[in-house]
């Protein structure tokens, strides 16, 4: 693993530079036209719907143990279930699309950067 193209994306940096942000706005994927520090054309790393495939792997990997663990340990009732993994699922996605989004560019960037005349 590249452990330099996964800080870039925690931190939602240009995959070329590292600096410059990616995106304009916390709450938003919609990324810059440019980057603001090295001038990367952040457009042509289209992500397409790679962050949101892996994100639905990780949120079943994730919820879905700790919702039969919670069913075996607790008799609570399927509504409060719905309630609460609704809103688990929902503030997980919240916080790791961005960084996934930009993993996903960070990684076309790397390996058919080329491709894309950059």
């Amino acid at each position: 693993m590249d452990t330099k193209l996964i800080k870039n994306a925690l931190k939602c940096g240009c995959p070329k530079c590292g600096v410059g942000p990616i995106f304009p706005h916390k709450l938003t994927l919609d990324v810059k036209d440019t980057c603001p520090s090295c001038g990367l054309n952040i457009k042509k790393q289209d992500s397409g719907d790679g962050p949101a495939v892996f994100l639905i792997f990780i949120l079943g990997f994730i919820l879905t143990p700790l919702a039969l663990w919670l069913a075996s340990v607790a008799d609570i009732p399927l509504w409060l279930h719905a309630i609460i993994w609704t809103f688990a699922a929902i503030i997980i996605c919240i916080f790791a699309m961005q960084p996934l989004k930009a993993y996903v560019m960070g990684l076309n960037y790397k390996y058919r950067g080329e491709a894309h005349g950059v």
